[in-house]
């Protein structure tokens, strides 16, 4: 198994079917990564722990994922100079949006690329062109899937134009 370039947390097992979503993009692209949960409230040691030996480790990109105001994506940034990109998920009271402010809302010097709400695909497609910008494969790859998208999106448009 190669080394993983990225990392994916979580702050609990419940965010697991959508951060899962991730993990699914980064296998089809076939980019290595590692997954784990790390609470930043409750386990705060753990989680600066992760992020300061992430470099070292050869993670590239981090992916952080928590609902409610559980702000893991700016703990972990906090701990890093790697690409942070936060997923906020749809949970409690406020349906996400509040997991939502707190990630995007950060101090200067301490930036959390954000994704939409329960957004772990487009996370993982972030991490994709974080990595391309050093790794030529990747960038085809990147582009093989876009052109894939673009031609399904052709064929339905042109099959609904024939049942008109």
């Amino acid at each position: 198994m190669n080394k993983p370039l990225v990392g994916i947390l979580m702050g609990s097992e419940s965010d697991l079917p959508v951060m899962e979503k991730a993990a699914e993009v980064l296998k089809q692209m076939g980019v290595p990564y590692e997954m784990d949960i790390s609470s930043a409230h409750r386990l705060p040691d753990k989680t600066a722990d992760y992020a300061k030996t992430a470099r070292e480790r050869g993670i590239v990109v981090l992916i952080a994922g928590a609902g409610m105001a559980a702000h893991l994506a700016g703990v972990v940034a906090a701990n890093t100079t790697l690409p942070v990109i936060g997923v906020p998920l749809r949970s409690g009271a406020l349906e996400g949006v509040d997991a939502l402010y707190s990630t995007v809302m950060m101090p200067p010097g301490i930036p959390v690329a954000t994704v939409a709400i329960d957004g772990a695909k487009n996370a993982a497609y972030l991490a994709c062109s974080i990595l391309s910008t050093k790794d030529p494969e990747m960038a085809k790859k990147l582009d093989a899937f876009r052109e894939r998208t673009r031609q399904e999106l052709m064929e339905k448009s042109a099959k609904l134009k024939a049942k008109a």
